[in-house]
C-alpha cells in the first residue's frame, strides 16, 4: 500500500498531538498523493527545492517558510514580486509537496531541533537540564577560543560571530536554537542558570551582546558565540531525516542543506 502525504505529516504529529494555533500546514501539494521521496531541510529555498526534484523526491519537509516570513499572511504583499512569482511556477510544474514543520518539532520533549544540534556536537552526555527553550550544558573548563574551535569543526562552519575574551575558562554552557537569542530570554539566565557563555543562533544585536560586552568590560567571566539562524536549526531537520528513513524504510530520505546564507567581503 502506497505511503501517501498525509500518512508522513500524521507521523511528524504524533509525538505532540494536534496543535489548534500553528504555522505548520501543508503549503503546497496533494496532501493524497503517494510520496517518493522525502527531502528535510531548514529553509526550501530555491536550490533546495531544485535539489528535491533531482534526487526524485516530492515531499519537502521544511522548518521555516517558503516566502520569507514566519507567517503565512506576509506572502499576501508578495504577489505581483518576480522572485515569489518564479518560486511558485516552479513548484506548481514541478508537482512538489511542501510541508512545514516549526512548531510540531519544536514542541517535542526535548526540543527536536535543539536535540538535533546537542547530538551534532556530541554533548548528550553533558546536558544537565532541558527546558523548552534552552539546554545547559557542563562540560570540562575549556577555553571560549576552543569552545570555538569544537564548534566549527563539528558544525562545518567557516566562522561565527563571537563577543568577550577567548582565553577566558568555561564550563556551562547556554544553547538557544533559532532567534530565542533575544535578551528577555537570555540575559537573566546568565545569573539564573550560572552560564559562562551562551550559544544561540540569532537575536537582536543591541540587547544580548550588549549585555556581555558591558559584563566583559567590568571584568566578568561571560561570552556569547552566534552560530547563525541556520547552523543552529539545520540539525535538528537532519535528524530528522534519520528517523523518517527508519520509520518509512521503502521511501528514500534526504537532508539538503543550502550554502551558507552570508558570505564575507
Amino acid at each position: 500500500m502506497a505511503v501517501v502525504m498525509m500518512d508522513v505529516i500524521k507521523r511528524l504529529m504524533e509525538p505532540v498531538g494536534f496543535l489548534e494555533q500553528t504555522v505548520d500546514r501543508l503549503l503546497y501539494g496533494d496532501p493524497q498523493a503517494a510520496v517518493t521521496g522525502i527531502v528535510t531541510t531548514f529553509m526550501p529555498t530555491q536550490h533546495v527545492l531544485e535539489e528535491a526534484v533531482h534526487l526524485g523526491a516530492n515531499l519537502v519537509i521544511a522548518h521555516e517558510h517558503l516566502f520569507y516570513s514566519h507567517h503565512d499572511a506576509f506572502e499576501d504583499s508578495l504577489k505581483q514580486d518576480p522572485v515569489y512569482l518564479a518560486k511558485k511556477r516552479f513548484l506548481q510544474e514541478s508537482g512538489l509537496s511542501v510541508f512545514r514543520n516549526h512548531d510540531y518539532i519544536h514542541r517535542h520533549q526535548p526540543d527536536g531541533i535543539t536535540e538535533g544540534l546537542i547530538h551534532a556536537l556530541e554533548w548528550e552526555g553533558h546536558v544537565i537540564k532541558q527546558e523548552p527553550a534552552f539546554t545547559v550544558i557542563e562540560f570540562p573548563a575549556q577555553t571560549v577560543g576552543e569552545l570555538a574551535v569544537y564548534l566549527k569543526q563539528k558544525l562545518g562552519l567557516f566562522s561565527m560571530r563571537f563577543v568577550g575574551d577567548p582565553d577566558i575558562i568555561c564550563q556551562r554552557v547556554g544553547v538557544f536554537v533559532g532567534y530565542r537569542g533575544g535578551g528577555n530570554l537570555v540575559i537573566p539566565l546568565f545569573e539564573q542558570e550560572r552560564l559562562d557563555v551562551v550559544i544561540y543562533g540569532e537575536g537582536p544585536e543591541w540587547e544580548t551582546p550588549e549585555y556581555v560586552r558591558d559584563a566583559v568590560q567590568q571584568g566578568r567571566r561571560k561570552a556569547l558565540l552566534v552560530l547563525g539562524h541556520a547552523e543552529s536549526e539545520e540539525w535538528g531537520m537532519r535528524l530528522l531525516a534519520n528517523r523518517l528513513q527508519a520509520q518509512f524504510p521503502a521511501i528514500p530520505v534526504h537532508f539538503v542543506r543550502d550554502k551558507p546564507l552570508f558570505q564575507m567581503i
